[in-house]
Parts: C-alpha cells; sequence; structure tokens
C-alpha cells in the first residue's frame, strides 16, 4: 500500500507517523515545497510550542472552534487533550499546564517538539521529499491517485495557509474549498490617543464588531498600531469572513469592564456618592490604569480635574456609555507575531466526518489547515492538527478494501 501525504506541518508529520506505525508495511512519503518539516511549528507559541490545551475551562466546544465544532467533537473521541498530552509524555516530552491552561513542554522549546516528530519519521520510516511541491493530485480511472509521476493508493492533503485557488488546483476537480481567509490576526487603530497607551494591558475586557453579534472577551493589550491580546484574537477568529468580506474595516466597541452598562453607572454612582470632593482622575475603576482611565474621562468629554460631585446625570451617562461601549475605527489587521492561522479550505459537506475522506474520492483525506476548520489561540488549532491526523491514520486503507468508503 502506497500513501502520499502532502504537507510537512504538524498534522502531516503525526498523520505520516501514525500511518506508518499502524501499517508498518506501508509505502508512506511524505512531501513538503519547503527547505524543512515544522517550520510553524517551531515559531508557535513564541517558540515554546502551546502543544494543546487542557479544555479545562471551555464550556461549548464552539467557543474555541467557530469552524468546524461538529468535526472537531468527533475527532477528540479519537485523540482527545489527555491522550495528546499522554502520546508526547510518552514519546520523552515533560509537560506543564499554565494557569490559562495551555499546554507546553517543560522545557519551553518548540525545537523539542520539532527534533521528536523528525525523530518519529526516521524511525518509523517515512520517506521524507522536501523541497518537493505537489502542484496537483490526478485521481486516476482504477481508483489511485498520481502525485509527482507516482502512483498511491491514498493521499493525505495537511497544506495550511494557502489561498482558495491554489488549494483548488491542487485537488482533483469537484472538490468543493471555502474561501481562505486569515483568523488570527490584531487590529489596526488609528487613534492617537489609544496608541499613545501603548504597552497597557487590561487583564479582562469585551470587545465587539458594532453591527453584528461577534462578541469576545479577556485581555486585552494596547499597542503602537491598536489594539492585540487574547480577547482581540478571539474576536478576528470569530469575524474573520465577515472581516474579510468588509475590507477589516469597520467599528470596535470595547467594553473596558467587561461588564453590561447597568454595572458601570451602578459603580459610578457608588463612587461619586464615596468621593463627591475627590477628582475623578484619581478614582479608576479596578482593573483600570491611572493613563487609560484619564483617556477614558476624555473619550467621555470629562476634564482631568473634574471632581465627582461636579459630574452630574449627563456627565454620568456619558461615562457609563464610554466604559460599556467605547468606539473606535478599524482601518485594517496586522498579523499575530509570525503565527499565521486561516479560515477556510475544503467544504465540510464533502468529507466524511468520522473518517475525513473525501465523499467524492475515495482514498482522498484532509487533515488539519487543509479544512474549514480553525480555533481561537491558546492550543487549540495544534490540537485541532494532532486529531484530524489521527482520525485519518486510524482510517487509511486501500480504496479497493471498502468499495463504500467516502460515502
Amino acid at each position: 500500500m502506497k500513501i502520499a501525504i502532502i504537507g510537512g506541518g504538524a498534522a502531516g508529520c503525526f498523520c505520516a507517523i501514525g500511518a506508518k506505525r499502524r501499517l508498518p508495511e506501508a509505502d508512506v512519503t511524505l512531501y513538503e515545497a519547503g527547505p524543512k518539516l515544522l517550520a510553524k511549528v517551531a515559531l508557535t507559541g513564541g517558540g515554546r510550542c502551546n502543544l494543546t490545551n487542557s479544555f479545562r475551562d471551555v464550556e461549548r466546544l464552539g467557543e474555541v472552534y467557530p469552524r468546524g465544532e461538529q468535526l472537531m467533537r468527533r475527532a477528540l473521541r479519537v485523540l482527545s487533550p489527555e491522550a495528546t498530552q499522554q502520546w508526547w509524555e510518552a514519546e520523552g516530552v515533560r509537560l506543564t499546564t499554565q494557569e490559562d491552561q495551555c499546554v507546553f513542554p517543560v522545557s519551553q522549546d518548540a525545537m523539542q517538539i520539532v527534533r521528536t516528530l523528525e525523530r518519529d519519521l526516521r524511525v518509523a520510516g517515512v520517506r521524507v521529499c522536501l523541497r518537493a511541491p505537489v502542484e496537483r493530485i490526478e485521481a486516476l480511472a482504477d481508483g489511485h491517485f498520481r502525485v509527482r509521476e507516482e502512483n498511491y493508493d491514498c493521499v493525505v492533503v495537511t497544506v495550511g495557509g494557502c489561498s482558495r485557488e491554489k488549494l483548488e488546483r491542487l485537488l482533483p476537480e469537484g472538490v468543493a474549498v471555502t474561501p481562505c481567509v486569515p483568523s488570527l490576526f490584531t487590529l489596526k487603530i488609528p487613534d492617537e490617543g489609544l496608541r499613545a497607551l501603548m504597552g497597557t494591558v487590561v487583564e479582562q475586557a469585551g470587545l465587539s464588531l458594532a453591527g453584528t453579534k461577534f462578541r469576545a472577551a479577556g485581555t486585552l493589550l494596547l499597542t503602537d498600531w491598536g489594539v492585540s491580546g487574547p480577547a482581540t484574537l478571539r474576536l478576528s477568529s470569530y469575524a474573520a469572513r465577515h472581516l474579510a468580506e468588509n475590507g477589516y474595516a469597520g467599528t470596535l466597541l470595547v467594553n473596558w469592564l467587561d461588564a453590561p452598562e447597568a454595572e458601570a453607572r451602578e459603580w459610578i454612582a457608588a463612587t461619586a456618592a464615596e468621593n463627591p470632593r475627590k477628582q475623578a482622575a484619581g478614582t479608576p475603576p479596578a482593573g483600570i490604569t491611572a493613563r487609560l482611565w484619564r483617556h477614558i474621562l476624555r473619550r467621555a468629554g470629562l476634564r482631568d480635574d473634574l471632581r465627582w460631585a461636579e459630574l452630574g446625570a449627563k456627565g454620568a451617562a456619558r461615562l457609563a456609555a464610554t466604559l460599556s461601549a467605547d468606539a473606535y475605527a478599524v482601518a485594517g489587521r496586522a498579523r499575530f507575531k509570525e503565527e499565521f492561522v486561516t479560515c477556510g479550505g475544503v467544504d465540510l459537506a464533502g468529507v466524511n466526518i468520522n473518517t475525513l475522506e473525501s465523499r467524492q474520492y475515495p482514498g482522498l483525506f484532509f487533515a488539519g489547515e487543509a479544512l474549514d476548520v480553525d480555533a481561537v489561540t491558546g492550543g487549540f488549532n495544534l490540537q485541532a492538527a494532532w486529531s484530524t491526523a489521527a482520525v485519518v491514520a486510524a482510517s487509511l486503507r486501500p480504496a479497493s478494501a471498502d468499495p463504500g468508503r467516502g460515502k
């Protein structure tokens, strides 16, 4: 049995190892267009490699997988976060779970993950072809596939981060692909007052896009170009398609307290009653720095030297509105460090959700970023790579072994 795996990233390498261990007699070839394997894995997590997440704080899978929730629910049954951690520990990689439930190698070195997978590929006997781009997968009449002048029984596509057009050129005719757009990025905000607060961190803020239902909450980081941090990245993931369709323009609403406006009004009333002679600028809410608080007061049209007793009903209303929905124009996006995750890929309607095999072409499988599955930041995207790769590795067999495959 001959198996070709296209894409030497996390999903491709993990699938190749799993396939060869399960089918030791199979001829498994891994094709990578670049000069080395796992280039993105080496950079993920700031070079520390956020392997997975404990999922302890995940109440609903759709919160972390805005696209592909149902598929991931099944994939996680094949390889759960717990089983993933056990796999890596068995390979000699000691792991640690942070307070935010992100799981990293104790070494804090992404290259340990890269070296471990490279070693496993060698030991398993996977043939690795570097600088070997695959331009086209040809589906043959006898059920086999042609890749770079060789015929294969099965092909696994794990490429990611490419355009819809490139993916359509690669795949056999008729495989549906949804548009591929960035899904993890920071937002450019051309507001000089906000940019002057570069480096300010708000531990818990709420973000939303005006006129939409897209909402996210978490830590917010103010930068010299706009906003970043987990809250921003989560919002960008949820609203990936909407933002792309609107040219990455819109209105960002910042809820500085991540609380309803009624609660902001209550805080203002209580603080004013307790501190009538104090300047409002000297009494910021918990979690808001003095510099940011002065910025918020100015955004509400209030003087820095205003005393609480002078606030009045109209001033209180403006301040409450600013605390709960401070509006900023969005003028583009920026990439999140060196990581790049895309929303889009092979349309899940054309994939057997239990095996990740093409319904149209039995023997053609998909894993990782090739699928229209992506996640928020926090180790969830790599977990999707491991789990979908595990599903495919467990499902590989010649098309002739089961005429009903792909249905």
